[in-house]
């Protein structure tokens, strides 16, 4: 089983009368690249404040690496970019890092070096910050998230206003540094294909509400081409489904399950069940695209 590094419990913050996080139950393995997604206000910066620190809760609580937040030691496995750091624009990438080396109290200032390769940025080590673009920009806050050599790096979306190639950048980055370092992602953003992209979980929100998390396994089946079923009694179609040699389908609770296998014909598959007894209340082709299917979740829980 894979370690729990970071779960919360009924996890709330209100301001005032605005509840901007509400009760969320949340949990990241050590390796997860985990997607959280959501409309801008959803409650995701809410969120990632919380579990990093930069705010407290109104009620509820979280762990970190399995002992409780109030440790703040554990504070410094994360390395987090929420509200990006004031980088100096008359300063190199090396000199803006090494200001908050001493910051942090970090004394090897090969760190610097060592963050600038993981995120490509050695060869603008000596160039000043004003001349970045919002790639190496984005790309030197992240080196900034991890001179900690933190466990869990937690950004709020990174790729905001970036065009595809430094999206793309980014991507490898992410990749790289989950694959070589085991390092832990929690990366926001309301752009469901980009996310889709380099995450392995993904955790919907809306209205500061968790509503839903899915494997990337799992968010493919619900995506994909397949036949919808309907019935009162699923354990019966299954035996059904079963005698005409249908192995690719999935039982989605009491009342529904879905078919994924390939060539399988709508009308005879219903022309079947219903010979074979089985009560049929609806049976649909369904297949969304990764956008639709985010639309899909808000528009049910609104």
């Amino acid at each position: 089983m894979n370690e729990i590094i970071l779960s919360t419990k009924q996890l709330t913050k209100q301001y005032g009368s605005f509840t901007a996080l509400n009760e969320a139950d949340f949990s990241v393995c050590r390796g997860d690249i985990c997607g959280l997604i959501g409309r801008n206000g959803a409650g995701k910066t809410t969120l990632m404040k919380l579990v990093t620190g930069l705010t407290e809760p109104t009620s509820g609580s979280y762990q970190l690496f399995g002992k409780d937040s109030t440790n703040s030691f554990l504070k410094r496995r994360i390395g987090c970019l929420i509200e990006n750091p004031a980088f100096f624009g008359s300063m190199t990438a090396f000199q803006n890092l090494k200001f908050y080396c001493l910051q942090k109290g970090i004394t090897d200032m090969k760190k610097i070096d060592e963050v600038l390769e993981l995120v490509s940025l050695t060869d603008a080590r000596n160039k000043k910050f004003k001349t970045f673009s919002l790639g190496m920009k984005q790309r030197l806050g992240i080196a900034f998230a991890m001179l900690d050599d933190p466990d869990i790096v937690i950004l709020d979306e990174p790729i905001n206003g970036l065009d595809p190639i430094g999206i793309a950048e980014l991507r490898d980055t992410f990749r790289t540094l989950n694959r070589e370092r085991g390092m832990t992602f929690i990366i926001s953003s309301h752009i469901l294909s980009e996310l889709y992209a380099v995450a392995d979980h993904f955790v919907f929100i809306e209205k500061g509400r968790l509503i839903k998390s899915v494997t990337k396994q799992e968010l493919d089946l619900e995506c994909s081409r397949c036949i919808v079923v309907k019935c009162g009694d699923v354990k019966h179609a299954s035996t059904v489904i079963d005698s005409l040699g249908i192995t690719n389908y999935k039982v989605i609770d009491k009342s529904e399950l879905r078919i994924y296998e390939e060539g399988v014909s709508a009308k005879e598959l219903n022309k079947q069940l219903v010979t074979n007894g089985v009560e049929v209340e609806g049976l649909t082709e369904s297949g969304v695209s990764l956008e639709d299917y985010f639309k899909q979740l808000v528009s049910e829980n609104n």
